[in-house]
């Protein structure tokens, strides 16, 4: 069966490079020019592939630090010396566009590998549905999508997943150092080392709690009753947990590589002035809480076969009537938050290229009272996706839901590749879905993907007063 395995894997990453292959040539002969925010990294990429590393030579509009570029002229540079190329064909768009085709075969197999570690290998089906899981996230349209152009994204995913890996393996000083490649690309992934030490924290926890509510069992003590009584047992053993030396010292010995990383973080913010570098008027940090909402509902859409059934719909509806206070409360919170804390970019509301341009406006500006009428929504989203990870221990859900908050909200714009890495984390670790379900989710993709790559290539148009061509894009 691992033979089989191993066949099957090797054929859905051949047959996906190949397809890949043919859309980078594709998107390479319609775009013989940076397009959108590769008008600013393409030309300093270039510049560092030439050897201008100076800080003059930055370009004050990009806003992520320089990993990208490093990385790439790392890539690019031997080439010439391998093949003779000169600096102009190592230097090219197409050259440093495929630095993020080569980042797309590496997470391809860092997912395959991370479903190998995070999902347990019980059942002689499972070696198909991690493979089919496999491609179905390597293909995710907003990730794959931006595989073709030269943005931040493949890396960002390369490094954050790659230091995942090393964390559930547990070395963790290679997941900090990965940590720091991921920073590099994109300041925000910072978090998603805090997630991988979280994950450290969480094990440890639990088998704590374990250990206690057996403990407990044992002397048969009377339950502690209430409606909050779980949340105040929790709350108690987190606090009698965190006042132990024994405790603290020994999480701090597991996670100091990721704590050395925080330092430098803070460090960092504390010179640079804040999170953002060049051009920080566009990229200013709010408490956009509605960004959370937004994220429940992007993976509802895309995660619809495993979160969206009619058996789920009763389950939750059953619920409400069961809980209809504790939902009642949550709803007039949700409504409160969408009404005070709602933002529009000035992005958002003035680019045409992005499909969020057309979702803002032709349903959150059409009326009002919309954005109040999704609510419910919201909240069937997020339960449906917190059901989906009730195989995960409590402190695995709390140090997941900590970071997507942190990750999501302070975040201004409405972005849909914002929520490209939280998902894939979420994706990553519901148990594996039947194979039915995960041909469905394939066979969607992959019609998004076509849809989005016709239209990218095949639609185009021009605005009044600009000579260029535009195309739609995520």
């Amino acid at each position: 069966m691992a033979q089989l395995e191993g066949y099957y894997f090797s054929a859905a990453l051949s047959c996906t490079f190949l397809v890949s292959c043919l859309l980078f040539s594709a998107f390479s002969r319609a775009l013989r020019e940076p397009y959108m925010d590769e008008i600013f990294h393409l030309p300093q990429a270039q510049r560092y592939c030439e050897g201008h590393f100076s800080l003059s030579q930055w370009d004050p509009m990009i806003t992520t630090l320089p990993g990208l570029y490093l990385l790439s002229v790392g890539v690019v540079k031997p080439a010439s010396w391998i093949f003779g190329w000169s600096e102009h064909v190592v230097c090219s768009i197409g050259m440093l566009r495929f630095v993020n085709l080569l980042f797309s075969v590496g997470n391809f197999y860092l997912l395959y590998l991370l479903f190998r570690k995070v999902q347990p290998r019980h059942k002689a089906a499972s070696s198909v549905q991690r493979i089919l899981s496999t491609l179905t996230l390597a293909v995710f349209p907003t990730l794959y999508f931006f595989n073709f152009l030269y943005y931040t994204e493949a890396g960002s995913m390369f490094f954050t997943l790659f230091a995942y890996l090393m964390c559930l393996y547990g070395n963790h000083k290679t997941s900090a150092l990965l940590g720091f490649c991921g920073f590099m690309f994109r300041q925000t992934n910072i978090i998603w080392a805090v997630f991988c030490a979280g994950n450290v924290i969480a094990q440890k926890l639990t088998e704590a709690w374990k250990t206690e509510l057996q403990k407990k069992k044992e002397e048969r003590l009377p339950p502690i009753k209430g409606p909050f009584s779980e949340f105040r047992k929790i709350l108690q053993f987190l606090l009698a947990y965190s006042m132990s030396f024994k405790n603290l010292s020994m999480l701090f010995l597991l996670t100091w590589p990721y704590i050395l990383l925080m330092f430098l973080f803070c460090v960092f913010v504390v010179v640079n002035g804040g999170i953002v570098i060049g051009d920080r008027s566009s990229h200013e940090a709010c408490l956009h809480f509605p960004q959370l909402f937004y994220f429940f509902s992007f993976t509802l859409f895309f995660s619809f076969p495993h979160l969206l059934s009619p058996s789920k719909i009763r389950a939750f509806l059953c619920l409400v009537w069961k809980r209809r206070i504790q939902f009642f409360v949550i709803t007039l919170v949700s409504l409160f938050l969408v009404w005070k804390f709602t933002y529009a970019h000035k992005y958002l509301l003035a680019d045409n290229r992005h499909y969020t341009f057309y979702v803002w406006k032709r349903v959150f500006q059409r009326y009002e009272v919309v954005k109040y009428l999704l609510v419910p929504i919201y909240i069937f989203a997020g339960w449906s996706i917190a059901d989906s990870l009730k195989s995960k221990s409590i402190f695995w859900n709390l140090m997941f839901f900590i970071c997507l908050f942190t990750v999501t909200v302070p975040q201004k714009l409405l972005e849909f590749r914002y929520f490209i890495l939280p998902y894939v984390i979420y994706r990553l670790n519901i148990p594996l879905p039947p194979i039915s379900r995960l041909v469905c989710e394939l066979g969607c993709y992959a019609i998004v993907n076509f849809l989005t790559f016709y239209i990218f290539l095949n639609k185009t148009f021009q605005w009044p007063n600009s000579q260029d061509i535009q195309r739609f894009m995520w």
